[in-house]
């Protein structure tokens, strides 16, 4: 006999339910290892603020992983920081740590072999080491200088076998330290930006008007007395669908686009061919500085539905143009 076939609806619904288990089982557990944040954590922070090397992260396994992130976000927040492997680091790679780091093991159990194999270098070294664990009676708990408490009620994997809620609490744990750290470092989004240069966030914070707009001979300019064929070879020649109307000292006194072109040649009351610029140009448009970030420049531009800008310094002289396709290129939208 051919057993039915699962009900679809069943089934989701029973996926679903254990989804909201283990949420239930990991909030619980980051609720309990908050609630045991004290002088130990404090501690921590303290030593790793004062550190005059780097925070060396270290961990076999699932908490290999973990510390793997730690290092990674202590770096990118104004921590120096990075992972060793605890076996490579019994077979050489022990010399990539000096006497000036902070160690930062991670082992649930805090019996990880290969990690007390490198307590007693460490601890020779001169190394403050701070462990990680979810049994304070352990080993490494205490053979640490500071040991930071992350025991959970219980995993969310119901065989009890795979960690989950205590990896989920020693990535909290490490994020805590982090931010911590970076708040006091008075650490910025500048900052942030300066260790991800390749970021979207970077470009956005490290990327102004002055590296994306076209300078020098490749501004199209004209004078307020110029005809409208003349702004019309101005913005051919250059190529940036607009041109920009300054005065005998070079500063802005109008735009004229090619979308201001579709208007002007609508528009019945205008005669193209004995047009002055000054009589279809757009007076006093917006401009930005060239020392803003593009992203003002992105900001403007779709606050104010336009897609060029010319650039100016502090007394309005033009010393740049740009346009949406310069922002595109540069990623900066």
């Amino acid at each position: 006999m051919v057993a039915p076939a699962p009900d679809d609806a069943v089934v989701s619904s029973g996926f679903a339910a254990s989804g909201r288990r283990v949420f239930e089982v990991e909030v619980e557990g980051l609720n309990a290892v908050a609630a045991r944040l004290d002088g130990a954590f404090s501690a921590a922070c303290a030593r790793m603020l004062e550190c005059r090397g780097r925070v060396v992260c270290t961990g076999m396994g699932k908490s290999g992983h973990v510390a793997r992130k730690i290092a990674a976000t202590f770096a990118s927040t104004g921590t120096p920081a990075f992972y060793v492997h605890p076996g490579e680091a019994g077979h050489g790679d022990l010399g990539m740590i000096t006497d000036a780091d902070v160690v930062l093991a991670l082992s649930y159990s805090g019996e990880s072999d290969e990690i007390l194999m490198l307590l007693p270098v460490l601890k020779r070294q001169g190394n403050i080491v701070i462990a990680m664990t979810g049994r304070p009676a352990s080993t490494m708990a205490t053979s640490a200088d500071i040991h930071l408490d992350i025991s959970v009620p219980a995993e969310a994997c119901p065989l009890a076998l795979a960690p989950t809620a205590s990896t989920t609490a020693s990535l909290a744990m490490g994020d805590a330290l982090a931010v911590a750290l970076l708040e006091a470092r008075g650490f910025t989004a500048d900052d942030f930006a300066r260790s991800h240069p390749a970021g979207a966030l970077g470009r956005r914070l490290l990327l102004h008007i002055r590296d994306v707009m076209h300078g020098g001979d490749e501004i199209p300019a004209i004078a307020a007395d110029a005809s409208l064929a003349d702004a019309l070879m101005e913005m051919s020649r250059k190529r940036l669908g607009m041109t920009v109307i300054v005065d005998d000292q070079r500063r802005l006194i109008g735009l004229y686009t090619d979308g201001d072109l579709r208007r002007t040649l609508t528009d019945p009351a205008v005669d193209v061919r004995n047009a002055r610029i000054a009589d279809v140009m757009t007076r006093d448009p917006f401009a930005i500085s060239a020392d803003a970030l593009a992203v003002e420049a992105a900001r403007l531009m779709e606050t104010r539905k336009i897609t060029m800008l010319p650039v100016v310094d502090g007394e309005r002289r033009v010393v740049g143009a740009l346009n949406i396709q310069d922002l595109l290129r540069a990623r900066v939208v």
